[in-house]
């Protein structure tokens, strides 16, 4: 089995094939035990290379996570962005073939001036702190891309109770110090204090996590709230037209008319699929409507601003009236989806370069949240609340999560499943109630334990019904946010990077050569 930490064809397709692993350990599939196996082949495989082979083995695990993973990104392309198969196909393997760097730089560093062979529960301590760097980094550059995190596993495994502590963060550097530690568990048994002490560290994340798993960290802050969630499945291809713009209207109109006990009503990402200021009378109606009986109506549309010089600006926004006041803009917006990256070249070439509404522009970085009978919600539009950093800025500051989507560029992929976890993982760090409405799926209500409360069928027109909970007080991750953790894994690597350096004319790979 040498060959794992060998440089060869060998070692790069079984790094490929640990980093498919990844996905299996997430939603739909759940497989929690394959994140361990997924990183701790790849930690196995870093072993015996220099920086640049090192680099290349990087760069297959995180294009085979993402190729994986990632895989509707070729429906939204193909299917919703009429691109030919060909086309689609080459702009799905760019891009994750693009992402895979992200995986590529931390392993080239890590051969380069971190690894130690020879001290085990050390190499296991820095990798842990390198891992936690490199999803922190991925999460953050080029406006980041938060998907696949490792910590993510745990939604509903040992280590969940870790999350209210320090977040998905805290359990991805907890499964990669594990997984580097079993790697390195025949080296530990001939070093019996190495050994106790690894045996320690590596029991604290999982005792804590059944320790502070079910751990009530904020209390109500009054009486539930009934919600009704309109899934309003419009297809993709009609959300723009202007023909069906009024079938549209009607279709919320109606569900919304029989809501008559809802205190909060709340349509998906752009329901209103026409500018704020051509509805105003409608959607003064029908906050007048859920108002009647008390409630408030959100909903996400296009909205239009104009600067000192008269040009226009338009924001994907959600806004609250009736019983509820305010309008969020969104902030992270989605590539070629909602903006088109240098513009001025690639407008015109394929028709996924000219979606409709592809025209937005960033929202405030300071927001205030919206207000719904005297509650504050957190609003998120999309996959903003993927980020968990992002997330926990406005939670803190709110007594109830909210986010809207249209999912509908997944189509029927594994792509929902994933939002859905990411958004019970936003639940769970901060101890709040969570409401997902999407266009087609999957809305649902989400407890402050991140477990699903309630839900309906994708793909299908629906009205989500249940009760949820405003909550008071902060958990250890919104209090502190990552910072703990951040300050710790800096210093592990500063300690890791100043005993290489010591240790440098001894520390060599594995296996260097081929014969």
């Amino acid at each position: 089995m040498r060959w794992i930490s060998q440089p060869g064809w060998k070692g790069n397709l079984l790094a490929l094939f640990a980093g498919a692993l990844t996905p299996l350990a997430l939603a739909p599939f759940t497989i929690w035990p394959l994140a361990l196996l997924s990183v701790g082949l790849f930690y196995l495989g870093l072993k015996g290379l220099g920086a640049w082979r090192a680099l290349l083995r990087g760069w297959c695990y995180g294009f085979g996570a993402f190729l994986a993973g990632t895989s509707w990104i070729y429906v939204s392309i193909h299917t919703y962005g009429a691109a030919p198969v060909p086309l689609a196909l080459f702009l799905t393997v760019g891009f994750c073939a693009g992402i895979a760097l992200f995986f590529a730089l931390p392993a080239g560093l890590w051969a380069l001036c971190l690894r130690r062979n020879q001290a085990p529960l050390g190499d296991a301590l820095t990798f842990a702190g390198l891992w936690f760097a490199l999803e922190l980094f991925r999460s953050w550059a080029l406006t980041g891309f938060p998907w696949l995190l490792l910590g993510y596993s745990q939604l509903s495994g040992p280590l969940q109770g870790l999350a209210p502590l320090g977040g998905v963060w805290l359990i991805s550097a907890a499964l990669a110090f594990t997984a580097a530690l079993l790697v390195n568990a025949p080296r530990l048994i001939m070093r019996p204090l190495a050994l106790v002490a690894s045996l320690v560290l590596v029991a604290l994340p999982w005792v804590a996590g059944d320790v502070f798993k079910g751990q009530v960290w904020t209390q109500p802050a009054g009486a539930p709230l009934k919600v009704a969630g309109v899934q309003g499945n419009i297809a993709q291809e009609l959300k723009w037209n202007p023909d069906h713009a009024r079938a549209t209207l009607a279709l919320y109109r109606d569900r919304t008319a029989e809501q008559t006990d809802a205190d909060l009503v709340v349509w998906p990402e752009n329901a209103i699929p026409v500018l704020r200021e051509y509805v105003s009378d409608f959607l003064a109606a029908e906050g007048a409507q859920v108002a009647a009986h008390g409630g408030a109506l959100v909903t996400g549309l296009p909205a239009r601003e104009r600067d000192a010089d008269g040009d226009s600006r338009y924001f994907n926004s959600i806004t609250a009236v009736g019983n509820g006041s305010g309008t969020y803009y969104k902030q992270k917006l989605v590539p070629f989806g909602e903006y088109v990256p240098l513009q001025e070249y690639l407008r015109g070439l394929i028709g996924f370069f000219d979606l409709p509404m592809s025209d937005f522009v960033r929202g405030p970085e300071q927001q205030e949240p919206l207000l719904v009978k005297g509650y504050r919600v957190a609003p998120y539009i999309c996959y903003e609340v993927v980020y968990p950093e992002f997330v926990a800025s406005m939670a803190a500051r709110s007594q109830l999560l909210l986010t809207i989507s249209n999912d509908t560029w997944f189509g029927k992929s594994i792509g929902p499943q994933q939002h859905l976890q990411m958004a019970q993982m936003r639940a769970l760090e901060s101890g709040r109630w969570l409401v997902r409405v999407t266009n087609d799926g999957i809305t649902a209500l989400v407890d402050p334990f991140g477990r699903i409360s309630r839900q309906i069928p994708a793909f299908q027109v629906g009205v989500l019904q249940g009760s949820v909970v405003p909550m008071d007080g902060l958990t250890p991750y919104l209090h502190y946010r990552l910072w703990p953790l951040a300050i710790f894994s800096a210093l592990v690597l500063l300690w890791g990077l100043l005993l290489r350096r010591q240790d440098r004319p001894e520390e060599a790979p594995l296996v260097v050569t081929q014969r």
